[in-house]
């Protein structure tokens, strides 16, 4: 069931061979739209993309943990998380039998 991975360098390929961008340009777009989301996300917003998503910031309190390999009690900080809850049209194009490529819409 592994796939293959894709990397930033592979979106940036397919926004130059979909798009008509330069490389350059389609390699700057997408790291302008990267930024873009991981800035909203440090402000603590929640980024909402249609049909694909929710990227969302969780707080989560101080607790008190355990070291596996020793047993001792260790407190763990209080920290944000990113959680990613996908849309239910994305759900069930993954589990569809179309295959597993995600065709836009």
């Amino acid at each position: 069931m592994a796939g293959k991975t894709v990397t930033r360098a592979d979106l940036c390929e397919v926004v130059y061979q979909k798009v008509g961008l330069s490389r350059s340009e389609s390699a700057s777009l997408v790291e302008l739209v990267l930024k873009e989301i991981t800035d909203c996300l440090q402000r603590g917003e929640t980024v909402k993309l249609s049909s694909f998503g929710s990227f969302v910031v969780r707080k989560k309190g101080q607790r008190i943990g355990r070291n596996p390999k020793t047993g001792k009690e260790v407190p763990i900080s209080p920290r944000r998380v990113m959680v990613f809850k996908p849309s239910a049209i994305l759900k069930q194009r993954i589990n569809s039998n179309s295959g597993n490529k995600l065709s836009a819409s």
